[in-house]
């Protein structure tokens, strides 16, 4: 895989931004390419999948481009009172992708992924915008928005980006799958390691898509919210997209 870092100006946020991407080269497949939308965590930025995981390795051979997006602490949401994310991904970071590179522009060709803060992007973005996304898939995602403004050292800042109410709201993942069009249902797969904080959580969410009979692929493992459990179960996730897309074994 080839590795860049590419450093673009975004509309949505008003400033400079970076991501970090791999395509494929030499004789790895066929352009155009479809792309999965890699999501990192609530302290990380746009180099830590690289920096952390052996990412690269695992897509390694797959006719795939990788977008690893620096998405700041803003969930990937367009705040009540701050930087608009949601939108900053969705048109900005995708719209200088599919302008840059030569991908298949369209659901059929997009994916979407993410750990922790991301894991609940992944998701959260899917549901709202299955027409964008053929398959979603989370690890130790923060699923829960009410949750989210409890902790005392983050409740400010977490009320800044949900408002004071998100439950039931539009960047609530369970709201999102109550009226979610079902013939544009993403393939879905979440899991989360059992020594996990969120695993609950996530517990939870797997329950409210059984109750919905929403299909998706959900598991428990062991391990805890580190990026051991993350580097090992992202294959896991690369193996479920490649099902989706079709590009074989």
């Amino acid at each position: 895989m080839a590795c860049a870092t590419l450093h673009f100006h975004s509309h949505a946020l008003a400033k400079a931004c970076s991501m970090n991407v791999l395509v494929p080269e030499g004789s790895v497949g066929t352009p155009p390419f479809p792309v999965c939308y890699l999501l990192h965590g609530l302290s990380d930025d746009h180099t830590s999948w690289a920096r952390q995981t052996s990412i690269e390795r695992h897509v390694a051979g797959l006719p795939l481009i990788v977008v690893m997006p620096d998405g700041g602490r803003g969930f990937y949401c367009d705040a009540v009172d701050g930087p608009a994310y949601e939108r900053y991904l969705l048109e900005d970071v995708i719209g200088f992708v599919d302008h840059t590179f030569h991908t298949m522009p369209e659901r059929q060709g997009r994916v979407i992924g993410g750990l922790s803060m991301g894991g609940y992007g992944a998701i959260k973005l899917a549901l709202k915008y299955p027409q964008l996304f053929c398959s979603a898939t989370s690890h130790s995602a923060a699923l829960d928005v009410q949750r989210r403004l409890v902790r005392p050292e983050v409740a400010a800042e977490m009320r800044r980006i949900f408002g004071p109410t998100p439950g039931g709201g539009p960047d609530d993942p369970y709201a999102l799958a109550d009226t979610i069009d079902r013939t544009l249902l993403p393939a879905l797969r979440l899991d989360c390691g059992l020594e996990d904080g969120l695993l609950e959580e996530n517990r939870a969410f797997h329950r409210h898509l059984e109750q919905l009979d929403i299909p998706h692929e959900y598991a428990e493992c062991p391990g805890a919210h580190t990026w051991e459990y993350w580097d090992c179960h992202i294959q896991e996730a690369i193996a479920f997209h490649q099902r989706v897309l079709g590009l074989g074994d």
